[in-house]
């Protein structure tokens, strides 16, 4: 008998918090800086980090005061949709707009655990450089690898 997975039967409006949350799969790929075009509102992503992203698990250090110390962070909800456009293809909450799977490196499939996603590359994990310790323009540090969808 098959276990009944939550995001398969449920739409993102008919989950609750916590399986909103489960939803994340701490990627960190969201916490990047991105730069949009002025002439063509082409989004480009860099591995520039947010202060508040470890590098190691890519999670926010601080994620219950986030909003308090990074007033540019962004909330992920349903309120929002539209504004899911930059959120990267690999993304959970995208895919299931989408009408994707999740990837099978997702932790949700992997008893919870990340260590699937960052051993295929699919997290930021050994690419990023914080955003205090840049040496130059935004613009030198855009990167393409956020865009992968790492099947």
């Amino acid at each position: 008998m098959s276990e009944v997975r939550f995001w398969e039967t449920k739409t993102l409006a008919q989950m609750n918090a916590q399986e909103w949350e489960s939803l994340c799969d701490g990627c960190g790929k969201c916490c990047l800086s991105k730069l949009i075009d002025e002439d063509t509102d082409e989004l480009y992503y860099t591995n520039i980090a947010c202060v508040l992203l470890n590098s190691k698990s890519c999670r926010c250090s601080d994620y219950e005061n986030r909003f308090a110390k990074v007033p540019d962070c962004v909330k992920i909800t349903l309120d929002d949709i539209d504004a899911f456009h930059w959120l990267p293809p690999s993304c959970a909450y995208k895919r299931l707009i989408e009408g994707k799977p999740l990837p099978q490196w997702h932790p949700l499939l992997n008893k919870g655990k990340a260590s699937e996603m960052h051993k295929r590359g699919a997290s930021v994990r050994g690419k990023i450089v914080c955003e205090s310790q840049l040496t130059g323009p935004s613009q030198d540090y855009i990167v393409r690898w956020p865009l992968d969808e790492c099947e």
